[in-house]
């Protein structure tokens, strides 16, 4: 046992004054008058054992009530077993998690206020000389500053839950880093506490580094119930969105949680209209894929929102992306020597598609980045300038069709494709084949055949007469979309950079096969063009994407990109890096907000970028302090001290903890009892 103020007990010297009272007894006798003889027979007599025995019980009495008055004052505690020698001063790092998983509700209420009462009680258990870091997720410059106990708790008023996310080890350090900045380091205790509900998508606790300099303590808070339903993702069933037409998407639901979810309405809003709207139903556990039918009647950048209801997490119940249907499709057909018959005929008379045809010797390259496909219609020898171009254009997103001509300059179609990783034209072969096989999954001929049934033996497929071997390098990515019975491929795709490469192994003419007149012809065409007829942009996510990427790196005069969402009413200027024929915008964490912004000049729209919330703390499974506890107790597992706080007081706990047990409630009780016994001693124990 230990005391707080020591000097206090200098005042046991006062233990002699009701010594000296007892042993003078000054008391003071009064003479009884008596008229009857009969009154003695009714006064006890006491003997002198009996009087002696009845004095000495209430000088104890008054020694010990004085003795534990003193102690009282002295304030005796025993201390913990695992208590360090305390140094002249104290610097305090308390972590709240703000991030999304903390809107949650526990036996206390929501996860959030939970987390700044009990950081609260933690400031309230030191000493207001005390030093104190406020860290959140957010990583603030602010947080770097160590504050005293007032600005502390005035800090933890303005905590909110938002966005980011930090590992365990990311806040050690960070923590770290503040408690060990400044003078007086060695004079002064280093103590750590984070108050998190432990989400496992975050913390690293298995592989997180014992750090010893500090006295790391984990405050868990748990959830009641660990329920959340939400949009993880979206997705159409094909690269394009067709105008006037329906059009199908995927939208993943999940459910985190044991409970069923019957009947949660669905929404889907296109431009601030809904257009579609489902239910779902969900057993515990599970994952479901719902798909929702929509039209688009108006080209140009659509903004669309999923939407579902769900409580007390709702960061994640609304899914925003964005896509972009072109008014016309711009497609430019390089021609050797002749323009191609087929070609003019298939996309010559439709007025959705601008259709233009040039000479190999007369191409613009400057105006590649306004066509959605590009074909090399028999090109004989490709020129270095066209090759560099073409990579270029298929790199930020370009669709290209490659047909060769009959006497190509194979070196020529080598450095073009190679780099790519296609396969590349080796010889031609006179020799008539037919096509046996088909990849019906691809979008080219999604549609065309019946779904979930295999080709007839007997179908009608293209007859090649002559055509190039397509010879395979080490790096070869190709995707065979039709094949020859001898397993030569006749019609390949790759993907390179953004865009994709189609290419045949047969030139158009009829004297080299029947392609041009066959029924397929119409639809590897007009799919091939129709995919870059939408730009379907991914949506990014707030915290962890900070650059855009934007294609065209030519804006109309000297205006300047702005990033606005009139909703939240935010308009910045990014940064802007320019990169070959692309821009990459840079947004240093000013989007905090889930929606869809739109990037602009001063005059006309540009592109529509989505940001959403970061799924990963959608999921809400958690440590729980039992959890935690078996991890520490592994063999080489850390050895960081777990505060169970649910239901108790957090204050009263750590200042056990610091100070150890205190004892002078307990004395002040024993004072009573014995003032209480002499009482007693006085009044009923009668001589």
């Amino acid at each position: 046992m230990r005391f707080i103020y020591p000097e206090f007990l200098f005042g046991l010297f006062a233990l002699a004054i009701p010594i000296i009272i007892h042993l003078f007894n000054f008391r003071r006798f009064k003479k009884v008058l008596f008229t009857n003889v009969r009154f003695l027979r009714e006064i006890k007599q006491d003997t002198q054992s009996k009087s002696r025995l009845k004095h000495l019980l209430i000088l104890l009495s008054r020694l010990l009530a004085v003795a534990f008055l003193v102690l009282a004052f002295a304030q005796p505690y025993i201390p913990q077993n695992s208590q360090i020698k305390r140094k002249t001063s104290r610097k305090i790092s308390v972590f709240v998690d703000n991030s999304f998983s903390m809107e949650a509700v526990g036996k206390e209420g929501n996860l959030i206020s939970v987390a700044r009462k009990k950081a609260h009680d933690i400031a309230m258990a030191f000493s207001p000389s005390d030093q104190f870091q406020l860290l959140t997720n957010d990583f603030q410059a602010q947080h770097q500053r160590l504050l005293n106990r007032e600005e502390f708790l005035l800090g933890l008023d303005q905590i909110q839950s938002g966005p980011a996310v930090k590992s365990l080890s990311e806040i050690l350090l960070r923590q770290r880093d503040a408690l060990f900045s400044g003078t007086g380091n060695q004079e002064s205790d280093h103590i750590s506490y984070i108050i998190s509900d432990y989400q496992r998508s975050q913390m690293e606790l298995e592989n997180l580094k014992v750090d010893t300099s500090m006295q790391v303590n984990f405050v868990p808070l748990n959830a009641t119930v660990q329920q959340n339903l939400y949009i993880d993702t979206c997705f159409v069933n094909t690269p394009f969105i067709q105008l006037n037409a329906p059009n199908e998407l995927v939208v993943r639901v999940k459910n985190n949680g044991d409970n069923e979810i019957e009947n949660i309405p669905l929404k889907l809003n296109i431009n601030g209209v809904q257009k579609s709207l489902a239910s779902i139903s969900l057993h515990g556990n599970s994952m479901a894929e719902v798909r929702l039918s929509f039209t688009i009647s108006q080209p140009g950048w659509q903004s669309a929102e999923l939407s579902i209801t769900d409580y007390p997490v709702s960061f994640d119940d609304t899914y925003y992306f964005s896509f972009n249907v072109r008014p016309s499709i711009q497609i430019l057909s390089i021609n050797g020597k002749d323009e191609s018959q087929s070609l003019n005929a298939l996309f010559g008379n439709d007025p959705y598609f601008v259709f233009k045809n040039t000479n190999a010797a007369q191409v613009d390259y400057s105006a590649f980045r306004n066509y959605q496909l590009i074909l090399l219609n028999e090109i004989e020898d490709l020129s270095s300038g066209l090759t560099q171009e073409l990579k270029r254009y298929v790199l930020q997103g370009g669709e290209l069709f490659v047909i060769p001509a009959p006497e190509s300059n194979l070196s020529s179609y080598r450095d073009l494709l190679e780099p790519m990783g296609a396969s590349v034209y080796s010889s031609l072969i006179r020799s008539e084949e037919k096509v046996t096989k088909i990849e019906k999954d691809h979008v080219l001929f999604r549609d065309v055949f019946e779904k979930n049934k295999n080709l007839p033996e007997n179908l009608d497929l293209p007859i090649v007469s002559s055509y190039f071997v397509l010879s395979k390098s080490t790096k070869n990515r190709e995707e065979s979309l039709m094949r020859l019975q001898n397993g030569n491929t006749f019609l390949g795709m790759i993907n390179f950079g953004n865009g994709q490469v189609y290419y045949l192994a047969a030139p158009l003419g009829k004297e080299y096969s029947n392609f041009s007149r066959h029924a397929l012809f119409v639809p590897v065409f007009i799919k091939a063009a129709l995919t870059g007829s939408s730009e379907i942009s991914a949506p990014l996510i707030i915290g962890r994407d900070q650059e855009i990427t934007y294609k065209d790196s030519v804006l109309p005069g000297d205006n300047i990109l702005h990033l606005i969402n009139a909703a939240n009413k935010f308009d910045v200027i990014p940064e802007i890096r320019r990169l070959e024929n692309s821009m990459i915008l840079s947004v240093h964490d000013q989007i905090v907000s889930g929606g869809t912004y739109e990037l602009r000049t001063d005059k006309s729209l540009l592109s529509e970028i989505s940001f959403n919330f970061d799924r990963k703390e959608s999921d809400l499974s958690c440590y729980s302090s039992a959890d935690l506890e078996k991890l520490m107790n592994e063999p080489g597992g850390n050895k960081y001290t777990i505060i169970d706080s649910e239901g108790k007081d957090l204050t009263h706990t750590l200042t056990q903890m610091n100070e150890g047990k205190p004892l002078w409630k307990i004395c002040i009780l024993l004072v009573l009892i014995f003032l209480a016994c002499e009482i007693f001693l006085i009044r009923f124990f009668r001589s």
